[in-house]
């Protein structure tokens, strides 16, 4: 006699869901899927906010908790990467001391593209309070050009 194993027929039923999704054009990436249970998902860190005006592009990394002397920003070929270290918990913390440990520490690694290319000489990133600002200036070519109309 076969077992019903309810997480197996999620597993089925999510897959079902993405394939519709997906026959409408809408592909889903492994980084967008949702657990259906707490804790599974997968997580991205450091939450960010790209922002972009006519000179430049800003990210704002929160990083809590964060070792700054940790922090590394590399950028090649429109690719940004964030890597640092999360603190843990001091040593001399006994972990059954413990009633509760939610927060997430160790080392990460976030990378994504950048939506149009950018000085990499005149990179700037600060740390305050818990938050990275990267400043990307763009590079020439990505700059909007003002073309004048000649009247005759």
């Amino acid at each position: 006699m076969a077992q019903w194993n309810p997480f197996a027929d999620m597993e089925n039923l999510r897959r079902e869901v993405d394939r519709a999704f997906e026959d409408f054009g809408v592909a889903r990436t492994p980084a967008s899927r949702v657990a259906f249970l707490p804790g599974r998902g997968p997580r991205r860190y450091p939450l960010i906010n790209l922002l972009e005006d006519k000179e430049s592009l800003y990210i704002e990394a929160l990083t809590p908790g964060v070792d700054p002397q940790t922090l590394n920003v590399s950028v090649m070929r429109n690719r940004l990467t964030l890597s640092g270290e999360k603190i843990r918990i001091p040593a001399d913390v006994k972990p059954e001391a413990f009633h509760r440990s939610e927060r997430a520490s160790g080392k990460f690694v976030r990378t994504f593209d950048l939506p149009v290319e950018v000085d990499e000489e005149k990179i700037r990133a600060e740390y305050k309070n818990g938050l990275l600002i990267i400043t990307l200036p763009k590079a020439e070519k990505a700059k909007p050009r003002q073309v004048s109309v000649k009247v005759e």
